[in-house]
């Protein structure tokens, strides 16, 4: 792994990036969208570096949170992340999403939260790097995958969150209902008002009577000047004085 060093997430919290693994806009959205609060048990699934969790913590420190990743090498960035910032509370597990029989309590978790990756397996330009292949494109797991591996985990009436690219809305909320998950929140995001959304928000719950979808306003990046949006400067926080000054 190539220039691994410290980033800071705000909130006292700081995480191991590279320059193959670390997050993007997108992971922070997320993260906001599915904050879990009070006392609640939690999975990240695709964990990546460990953003989500680390976020999550950085607003509430009652969580239990399970970070699940295929890559060994973002594990282990996951795991010093951990272990540098003292949270007993998140547990990293270097595992597939698709076989976590035995290795995570099935409908035990409140939330479970995936940033998946948003082209099909056969679609696009493959990025020679492996890990940026797997972060991007449905190599190692599909939205179906994904979906039936949240409602195994999840009790009933639970939440499921994900990010995914507009063209995908009709596919994710398939593969929700597929497996017992109904989609009940939306939000779109755009990264100005003369632009067409770029990425959805989507909650669905567990076990929910179908029908009465929530849609939210819209979240726009930069306000009309050009800067970022006074919603945005507030979903970074005290992140943004060490990246958008």
């Amino acid at each position: 792994m190539n220039n691994i060093h410290l980033e800071p997430l705000g909130g006292g919290l700081e995480i191991y990036v590279s320059d193959s693994y670390r997050f993007s806009t997108d992971t922070i959205l997320l993260a906001n969208f599915s904050q879990p609060k009070g006392k609640k048990k939690c999975v990240d699934l695709g964990t990546g570096c460990g953003t989500i969790p680390l976020l999550w913590l950085r607003e509430n420190r009652q969580l239990e949170i399970a970070a699940v990743e295929i890559q060994e090498n973002a594990c282990s960035l996951a795991r010093d992340s951990v272990n540098h910032n003292s949270l007993s509370q998140l547990t990293v597990h270097n595992a597939d999403l698709k076989e976590l029989k035995g290795v995570l309590p099935f409908g035990y978790y409140d939330l479970v939260a995936c940033n998946p990756p948003y082209k099909l397996g056969g679609s696009g330009i493959k990025n020679p790097e492996s890990s940026k292949l797997i972060a991007r494109h449905e190599t190692e797991c599909t939205l179906e995958d994904i979906c039936e591996s949240a409602s195994h985990l999840l009790q009933f009436g639970g939440r499921f969150c994900v990010c995914q690219r507009p063209e995908r809305l009709a596919d994710v909320m398939e593969a929700m209902r597929r497996f017992s998950i109904e989609p009940k929140v939306l939000r779109l995001v755009q990264q100005r008002k003369s632009k067409a959304p770029k990425l959805f928000l989507l909650e669905g719950r567990k076990g929910g009577n179908r029908g009465f979808l929530n849609v939210l306003p819209t979240l726009f990046i930069e306000d009309e000047g050009g800067g970022f949006s006074q919603e945005m400067l507030q979903i970074y926080g005290d992140y943004k004085t060490n990246h958008l000054e």
